[in-house]
């Protein structure tokens, strides 16, 4: 089917003299314009003449877990629309159980000679890995950046979910809705995410009066996979223990969650009511919809990008952690306690 300019312009939004001003390559339009109409170019299959393709200001690393869990294909495609904006070309690195290694990619990357590299919850999260790969990109001058897993020893700018934030607005939506045995079910305690939202959890329990002290309130505590089958298999834990409310570490455990819950007999939300982190894509679309905490994905993105090109442009970055603030969506996996 042919495709016209009014075609392209009705799906980016804008006129189609914008739209004929980016396929001439013409000045006066907004980056973000540009951006919609190259976007909606691609979507509809047009190809892009060659004056709108530019010429690629360089290389950038994208390393990322792998990509089973919604949250890192949302973040790897976040922060290469945004480096596409700048020009800059991605090289998208995943990883997964028995495949190519972080040390492995960072030498491909070297090999590439990339400008700068962005690690999405690579092993600076892991409080037991060995950080001296990034202390060695550093010595040679690569800039980068990490995203979820702050690690104080590594001299990079770090970009992270407020997690602590995160499950305190959990825990007070549940508490909301009446209910008083609420149980955590996180990944491993050696990641830095898992530690921050164990400890906020453990925190607010004792100060809402859930929990007599910290000993009691890790009882509620089960740890396990970032999976279904760890959200499953934690939450049945925590189904027989009495428990009327789960927070989980991710979306892909909340929804293990709400198979446990079904397993058992018992109906989400009348029965168990469950909160998952991340409002990944799957997470409106589940059955029932998902109530779950948001992280702010595009601009935690933006943030990673705009702090590399910093660094590539020879500017001097804070080395700090820069926290985002987390929302919380209420859908229909949470309901009064029973």
């Amino acid at each position: 089917m042919r495709i016209r300019l009014t075609d392209i312009a009705e799906h980016a939004g804008t006129s189609i003299s914008t739209v004929s001003r980016v396929m001439n390559g013409k000045p006066g339009v907004a980056d973000d314009v540009r951006q919609r109409v190259l976007a909606a170019m691609d979507l509809l299959g047009y190809e892009r003449p060659k004056q709108t393709r530019g010429r690629a200001a360089g290389l950038v690393g994208l390393v990322v877990p792998e990509l089973s869990n919604p949250i890192f294909p949302a973040f790897a495609q976040a922060v290469e629309n945004v480096l596409a904006m700048h020009g800059y070309t991605p090289l998208l690195c995943t990883q997964s159980p028995g495949g190519t290694t972080e040390d492995a990619y960072i030498d491909a990357l070297i090999d590439h000679q990339v400008d700068g590299i962005v690690f999405v919850s690579g092993l600076h999260a892991d409080t037991r890995a060995h950080h001296g790969r990034y202390h060695d990109l550093a010595t040679r001058g690569v800039p980068m950046v990490l995203v979820n897993g702050y690690a104080p020893d590594v001299p990079a700018p770090s970009i992270s979910a407020d997690d602590a934030a995160g499950v305190e607005l959990a825990l007070r939506h549940l508490v909301s809705l009446g209910h008083r045995r609420i149980g955590l079910v996180v990944g491993q305690e050696r990641f830095v995410p898992a530690q921050r939202k164990t400890a906020a959890f453990v925190r607010c329990l004792v100060a809402m009066g859930l929990a007599g002290d910290e000993a009691e309130a890790r009882t509620h505590v089960v740890t396990s996979f970032y999976s279904l089958e760890g959200g499953q298999a934690s939450t049945t834990e925590l189904l027989a223990s009495g428990h009327t409310a789960v927070v989980c570490a991710s979306d892909m455990m909340a929804l293990g969650a709400v198979r446990a819950a079904s397993a058992a007999g018992h109906d989400v939300p009348r029965g168990l009511s469950v909160v998952g982190y991340d409002d990944s894509l799957l997470a409106a679309y589940a059955h029932p919809a998902l109530t779950t905490v948001r992280q702010p994905v595009d601009a935690m993105s933006q943030a990673a990008v705009s702090t590399l090109l910093a660094q590539i442009g020879g500017e001097r970055v804070s080395r700090t952690e820069l926290l985002f603030a987390p929302e919380l969506v209420a859908r229909h996996s949470t309901g009064t306690a029973p």
